[in-house]
């Protein structure tokens, strides 16, 4: 379903920066590197991850900034190693849980620099520790970590890319990947508060559970122009043009699914088990999402309702999403940077 939201909003992969979606049209875009991805449906299961192998690279640099990774000259171990360097005094990550993390990373043998979430045009990442669906150098190194430490994570290829590597990012198969991680805050898989009572003439919405929302969609034409309430006021930083927002979301078409009590959704984060980031207010998604979302403000629940010129127009997307559909989403918005 990921690849699928992808294809829709036509979201920009930035390699090793953000999540990486792209067009199922543009293999250029899919073959971007992304941290945040599984390597593989049929990947070799990661090992268990140990403490310490010989040899052991060396992290320097404070927490909060990119660090400086020395790699030995000496070929790596095949273990997969998860050695905390600095520990931080915050709360224990459990499974499950959602991790706001920044990373620096290198390729063992190459030396290939694959970039920092510190590095200009950079963010942190919203990741669900544990998740089938991240790498595991990132997804089972976050797990039994306290917030603000440090962890230095050794990755054969079954901890990070696969056997197919990441060509995008200049990895290989066989390569062996070095990252810098630092364990930021666990924060909501959702926003939190009183919903808002909406109009009879708009969706209704229910989105209490960690699970795709329910959005029943009433007897009478969409409006012509784009809506987009809060239906849950956040007390956080105002969302601005340019920024990576991170969100879960559930969005149905508004004619399929006309006087229906539960939609059918065509697509929804929650099936991802990873929130969905993009860039906002810059043209990198639909013009409904830029401009219903600029503006609004972390923690808030928005129900989007875009027609078809600040969404797809005159184009189909498939069964599910016919020529000249309004769209219609519900947002939450977790965080941007």
């Amino acid at each position: 379903m990921r690849r699928r939201l992808a294809a829709l909003l036509i979201v920009p992969a930035l390699a090793l920066t953000a999540s990486a979606c792209g067009s199922d049209d543009d293999k250029g875009d899919k073959d971007k590197a992304d941290p945040s991805a599984s390597s593989s449906p049929s990947a070799v299961a990661a090992p268990k991850p140990v403490d310490s192998a010989s040899p052991m690279p060396e992290v320097k640099g404070a927490f909060g900034k990119k660090a400086t990774i020395q790699v030995p000259k000496a070929d790596p171990s095949d273990k997969f190693v998860v050695h905390t360097v600095s520990e931080g005094d915050g709360s224990v990550v459990k499974k499950d849980d959602l991790v706001s993390m920044n990373f620096t990373g290198k390729v063992w043998k190459s030396g290939k620099d694959l970039g920092s979430s510190y590095q200009e045009g950079g963010a942190p990442q919203l990741i669900t520790a544990g998740s089938e669906t991240v790498i595991p150098a990132f997804a089972q190194a976050l797990v039994g970590q306290k917030e603000g430490s440090r962890v230095l994570v050794v990755a054969p290829p079954a901890a990070g890319f696969g056997s197919q590597g990441n060509q995008q990012a200049g990895v290989s198969g066989t390569d062996t990947l070095v990252f810098a991680l630092d364990v930021g805050d666990v924060v909501p898989n959702k926003v939190e508060g009183k919903q808002a009572a909406i109009p009879s003439d708009l969706p209704q919405i229910k989105a209490d559970d960690e699970a795709p929302a329910t959005i029943s969609v009433p007897k009478n034409d969409p409006p012509a122009k784009l809506v987009d309430k809060v239906l849950i006021a956040g007390k956080g930083a105002e969302v601005k043009n340019g920024q990576s927002v991170t969100m879960q979301y559930s969005g149905a078409a508004w004619k399929l699914n006309e006087g229906k009590a539960k939609a059918k959704l065509f697509d929804s984060s929650w099936k991802t088990g990873q929130p969905f980031s993009t860039a906002i207010g810059q043209g990198q998604v639909i013009a409904g999402w830029d401009k219903g979302l600029v503006g609004k403000h972390v923690g808030d629940r928005v129900l989007l309702v875009i027609p078809p010129a600040q969404a797809y127009g005159d184009e189909a997307k498939g069964e599910e999403l016919p020529a000249k559909s309004t769209l219609v989403f519900v947002v939450d918005i977790l965080a941007a940077s």
